[in-house]
């Protein structure tokens, strides 16, 4: 993947970023930067702050201290709803609905891509014949898909990935994969949590590191 220019101005950027429990600092300061076409691998031992540094980037936790800009501007959650998408260990289905239309009511919410359909991501990902099975029957690898789904359909540029490979298969892996390289190609922008080998980009991947 081709670096983008260092003098461009980063998508996100993080500066002194650091976030507290119980007075006691999670992680941080942590500065870093992330520009269009770039996926970063965020790294560090359990514990370290890796989901809360994506919960916070999506708007489920707030920033104690430091300062944090989207292209260049200060950031707030509530200017950017739909600029971001958060798949974390929760897929955020409802067990009672079908995949189908689990992504309609997120479509509903936040708009879908140009050229893209419910029924068509459905195919793509690979659940195609289960579109109407309630998500709760599905099998664990199924509802990863379901929920992997809404990074084809919804136009959000920085994807927030908290362990995206977890239950998938090697079929699945590749998925992801493919999807991150498709996203970047496309000047999209993920951060990504990963216990298992990163092969996501063609060569060394970007690294925030964290630490407390």
């Amino acid at each position: 993947m081709t670096a983008p220019n260092a003098v461009a101005t980063p998508l996100l950027e993080a500066r002194a970023l650091t976030f507290y429990r119980q007075d006691e600092p999670v992680f941080g300061p942590l500065d870093f930067r992330l520009h269009e076409g770039e996926v970063a691998l965020v790294e560090g031992d359990n514990g370290s702050g890796k989901t809360t540094l994506l919960r916070i980037l999506a708007g489920l936790l707030h920033i104690d201290e430091g300062a944090l800009d989207w292209r260049g501007q200060p950031w707030r959650r509530i200017d950017h709803l739909g600029d971001t998408l958060f798949l974390g260990h929760h897929l955020g289905l409802k067990g009672d609905l079908s995949a189908r239309e689990n992504l309609a009511v997120a479509a509903g919410l936040y708009g879908a891509r140009d050229g893209r359909t419910v029924d068509g991501v459905l195919s793509d990902i690979g659940l195609a014949g289960y579109e109407d099975e309630p998500v709760r029957r599905l099998s664990a690898g199924q509802k990863k898909r379901a929920a992997l789904a809404r990074l084809l359909l919804l136009p959000a540029t920085l994807w927030l990935l908290d362990e995206p490979y977890a239950n998938l298969d090697r079929t699945g892996i590749e998925l992801v994969n493919r999807l991150l390289t498709e996203h970047a190609a496309e000047g999209g922008a993920a951060l990504v949590t990963s216990h298992g080998a990163v092969s996501f980009l063609n060569g060394e991947p970007k690294r925030v590191r964290m630490h407390a």
